[in-house]
């Protein structure tokens, strides 16, 4: 989609971001519960555009392109860049972000770049750690205690696994909280 063809900016919309093979297009299909929904790949980077999906009249989840190590010229990543740029300055519906971000992995600048975004705009985040069932129990807590301490209250965090199907109830909450207006207080699961 070009700058400026985002459709209808009527009502609530969530958006969705994370790095490229961090999980994003598993999690929005299991926190919609509609596996067909987002296109999932093992080849990273395969949302190249801003996808908008009505969940009900004005109320809508927004799949942005993932950022990171995508293997994709470096022209087709400004593009991506400029892209955002116009999606978090245009959107008038934009109520919060859900920022997924790969437990084993950890935060990146991509993700520091999507927390500007955020708070630019005043809107609330909320992080899903994912892929927690490749973590042993002693590696989840040491990840959600990481992530508290790098997010230092900026937003909740929570973990979260497409495959188990864990955190995906409270992921569900965080998305019609902040579709409703009704939004938690950050650090809170």
């Amino acid at each position: 989609m070009a700058a400026g063809s985002f459709g209808d900016d009527s009502g609530y919309e969530v958006a969705i971001a994370g790095r490229s093979n961090s999980g994003k297009s598993s999690a929005l299909n299991a926190i919609v519960r509609n596996h067909g929904l987002a296109r999932t790949s093992r080849t990273p980077g395969r949302t190249q555009a801003v996808n908008l999906f009505e969940l009900e009249p004005g109320r809508r989840i927004v799949d942005l392109p993932g950022y990171g190590h995508a293997n994709v010229p470096a022209a087709v990543r400004e593009a991506w860049a400029r892209l955002m740029d116009a999606y978090f300055a245009e959107r008038r519906s934009l109520v919060g972000l859900l920022i997924v971000v790969d437990a084993r992995r950890g935060f990146g600048a991509s993700d520091e770049s999507m927390f500007a975004y955020a708070d630019a705009r005043g809107i609330s985040a909320h992080v899903l750690l994912t892929k927690a069932d490749k973590l042993t129990r002693n590696e989840t807590a040491q990840a959600l205690a990481t992530a508290r301490r790098v997010l230092a209250g900026r937003a909740a965090v929570q973990m979260f696994s497409a495959e188990s199907g864990e955190g995906v109830s409270a992921a569900l909450g965080a998305l019609e909280a902040m579709l409703s207006g009704h939004v938690k207080t950050p650090g809170d699961p």
